[in-house]
């Protein structure tokens, strides 16, 4: 048999336990669980306990997994709708475990700890729900872009659907990028600046693209309008329900959400930069311009994120395809250790900066650096 053949009839080793993945919008549940069971009520923030201490450990435990499916076996593994449903299942359960949680706030009986550890553990969901729409939100069919916008409807954060495909992927590892951060800067210093620039991003993009089809910037086309409609139609049905006491709750758990999202944007791109050629324009994207991480845990739970280079490299790529690179930057660890690291910038910078220097044969010049400050320059937004 042929190596083609035997490629072609490649099985998947970890095709059973990409549903793991769902017991992330669990979490809240789990806590409830956990609560009920031992009475210890700071179980509450099972979420950011199972997250950044019990993935670690089971990363460490797990190690790394540096293979990937071969070429042979690409297509098939594309068409199979396996793997779109335990995306898709994520929603469902998603929100049946935010409705939950607005119960338990709305009885009162949490006490604050209690409450603002449900937050950070709803918060958890969240944040990993931006990562599924990322992983919906690139593909073709309508019905996965749908199910995109609707999953970050509990952050509020829906412009990410437009700046993240229209703006990041174009000017990711440049200056112009809100979502890439540059050496020296703090994630404390990254987080206002990529909160506030992908916005108005986002609605640069917009307007841009309204206008090249003759709509107005204010109207129901408006992609990012409809999606903080929705979050606000979200949050206003479950405050009819459940009472105003909800709210500030739910509001909770979307900063936690996005504070989630953010610190892995800090981490992917930290300090790369896509040199200017000849004619000043930026080089291509390559996988020297991401930091990866093969984890294989934090990969699961994650749908590959952690992959990142060929992602960019390959948007419409689905997650259970995404390949290796030898050549891209190497973490040292998964994203949810290396999330709390960036957290604690001194520790970031002593770990991080040396290997991009090292990425860079020692030359800083290369590395996207904090500039020295001084007034900022206009945020220059590409066409869509």
């Amino acid at each position: 048999m042929s190596r083609d053949a035997d490629d072609a009839r490649w099985r998947d080793p970890k095709r059973l336990w990409w549903p793991l993945a769902l017991a992330v919008p669990t979490l809240p549940w789990q806590a409830g669980a956990l609560v009920h069971l031992t009475g210890v009520a700071a179980l509450w923030w099972w979420g950011p306990f199972f997250a950044f201490v019990l993935v670690p450990l089971f990363d460490l435990v797990a190690g790394v997994d540096g293979s990937h499916p071969p070429e042979a076996a690409m297509r098939r593994l594309e068409q199979d709708r396996y793997y779109r449903w335990c995306t898709y299942l994520y929603l469902p359960l998603q929100f049946a475990a935010l409705v939950w949680a607005c119960g338990q706030w709305a009885g009162g009986g949490l006490g604050v700890g209690g409450a603002i550890g449900l937050a950070a553990t709803t918060g958890v969901v969240a944040g990993v729900a931006i990562n599924t729409a990322h992983e919906l939100g690139h593909k073709r069919e309508r019905l996965e872009r749908g199910l995109s916008r609707l999953a970050l409807a509990q952050s509020g954060y829906g412009h990410f659907y437009v700046e993240h495909n229209h703006g990041h992927h174009v000017r990711v590892a440049t200056p112009e990028d809100p979502a890439s951060s540059r050496r020296g800067e703090s994630f404390w210093l990254f987080l206002p600046r990529t909160v506030l620039g992908s916005a108005r991003s986002a609605w640069v993009l917009e307007r841009r693209r309204l206008r090249r089809r003759g709509r107005r910037t204010w109207s129901r086309h408006n992609d990012v309008l409809s999606a903080w409609a929705l979050s606000a139609a979200l949050f206003g049905v479950l405050g009819a329900v459940f009472g105003p006491a909800v709210l500030p709750w739910l509001l909770l758990q979307a900063v936690c959400g996005i504070g989630l999202l953010e610190s892995v944007n800090y981490l992917e791109h930290y300090g790369l930069l896509r040199q200017r050629r000849a004619d000043g324009r930026y080089e291509r994207v390559t996988p020297r311009h991401s930091w990866n991480s093969d984890n294989t845990v934090s990969n699961l739970f994650l749908f590959q994120l952690q992959r990142h280079s060929d992602h960019h490299a390959n948007p419409l790529r689905r997650y259970q395809t995404l390949r290796h690179f030898d050549e891209a930057p190497q973490l040292p660890a998964g994203y949810a250790a290396m999330i709390v690291l960036a957290w604690v910038p001194p520790l970031w910078r002593r770990v991080m900066d040396p290997r991009l220097l090292a990425h860079y044969g020692g030359d800083a010049r290369l590395t996207h650096t904090r500039p020295a400050p001084g007034p900022a320059g206009p945020l220059r937004a590409p066409s869509r």
